[in-house]
């Protein structure tokens, strides 16, 4: 009977362990600025869900079109309508690996740099990009900070030629999510 306690206890303790390693959030936040010198295109989205898994380094990332919020009600509808397609492709998505998973100290507050490597999924089309990321352990959460380019063209996001001045041809993207252990 002993032996049978100390094995279940052994087990627990295991997958404890392995459930420590896995963080998530739904609170996640992306930035996306098209601006040129003709127009300001600023979106915010704060409701982007990741999981993040420390001892895979798997990386999980999800967000609904529709969240992005701008300032000016009628870009945004057409953001949603005529470029992003949002009611037939309502998500974005990232799916990869932290390829130095194993150098993330989570007992350092100190801001350590990786590379994230995956599919990112973008008006249906998915791209494989690699990525620098910032890892930073806040009050027990991981911070993770991710800033790269892409190209609306690349997913075949069709900016008509009477605006196409007005929107940049290289989008900035800001992914910003602080995410507490499952």
């Amino acid at each position: 009977m002993k032996k049978m306690i100390f094995v279940c206890l052994l087990w627990a303790l295991g997958t404890q362990a392995a459930f420590a390693q896995k963080y998530m959030t739904r609170t996640g936040q992306v930035v996306f600025d098209a601006s040129t010198v003709l127009e300001n295109i600023h979106a915010v989205n704060n409701e982007t869900a990741a999981i993040v898994d420390l001892k895979t380094g798997s990386v999980v990332v999800q967000t609904l079109i529709q969240g992005f919020k701008m300032e000016k009600a009628l870009m945004q509808e057409h953001f949603n309508e005529d470029y992003m397609e949002s009611s037939r492709i309502p998500r974005a998505s990232f799916k990869g690996n932290i390829l130095d998973v194993d150098n993330i100290n989570v007992k350092s507050e100190a801001t350590q740099t990786v590379y994230i490597k995956g599919d990112l999924t973008v008006h249906g089309l998915s791209r494989n990009i690699t990525v620098p990321a910032t890892v930073k352990v806040v009050d027990g959460e991981l911070l993770i900070k991710a800033n790269f380019k892409i190209k609306p063209a690349d997913y075949n996001i069709t900016i008509p030629a009477l605006v196409r001045d007005k929107i940049a041809n290289v989008v900035n993207v800001t992914v910003t999510v602080r995410l507490k252990k499952m």
